[in-house]
């Protein structure tokens, strides 16, 4: 690490540690649909693999924290490149267990590391079409990771009645200050070992689905409300 890098983890972390907190305790969060769906894997060694899609990640990874807080034992899947240090200094800083690398790309290393760590009783949290899409697309890494596991994939939509989006390929979504906030959690899909590898798509394209419509789920809560 040069020396650049440290003085700006030194400086900086801590600052933006402090906005994204102070950020988040502005939001309005609404009561969260499906709340009950994650119980069983909160406090006890039962494992699960919680996920949702990359635009929602200041949604998504807030939600976890609260789960953390309560004896959830998360572990992120965060990008391998530059971009996932912060990221992983954050989720550490919270509690949570960090792997670098991406359900696709780190191939067998990336799926040696997250068998570990559910072998440890941690369950793997993934923005699923990330690190760079497309967009709103499942991707197999994380349905084989869930298979080799023989663990359920919990679906996790959102939604913010008011966001700033980044120009990039995701779309990122900042929810703006004092924005309320929807969450929709679905039930746990299960992801059997015995699944041949050729049946893992009708699997893959199920979860996509699920994810999409606890989006609409969730911006239909905010325009009734």
């Amino acid at each position: 690490m040069t020396p650049g890098r440290r003085l700006y983890y030194f400086l900086g972390l801590p600052v933006l540690r402090g906005l994204i907190r102070l950020l988040t305790s502005t939001y309005r969060f609404q009561p969260v649909i499906g709340a009950d769906h994650i119980e069983p894997y909160i406090g006890n060694d039962a494992i699960c693999a919680p996920a949702y899609w990359h635009q929602h990640h200041v949604i998504g990874s807030t939600l976890i924290r609260t789960w953390i807080r309560r004896g959830f034992r998360a572990c992120f899947l965060v990008s391998g490149s530059v971009d996932g240090d912060v990221p992983e200094r954050i989720a550490r800083a919270w509690g949570a267990e960090v792997i670098r690398g991406s359900a696709n790309q780190s191939g067998a290393l990336a799926l040696r590391d997250q068998q570990r760590m559910m072998k440890s009783g941690y369950s793997i949290v993934t923005t699923a079409d990330g690190p760079r899409g497309p967009k709103y697309e499942f991707k197999a890494g994380t349905v084989l990771m869930a298979r080799i596991a023989g663990v359920p994939i919990v679906p996790i939509g959102c939604a913010a009645d008011r966001a700033w989006y980044l120009n990039r390929w995701d779309d990122f979504m900042i929810p703006k200050p004092f924005a309320r906030v929807a969450i929709a959690i679905g039930e746990p899909i299960p992801i059997p070992r015995e699944i041949p590898l050729d049946g893992l798509e009708p699997v893959r394209a199920r979860v996509q689905e699920a994810v999409m419509s606890l989006m609409r789920d969730s911006e239909d809560a905010l325009k009734a409300d």
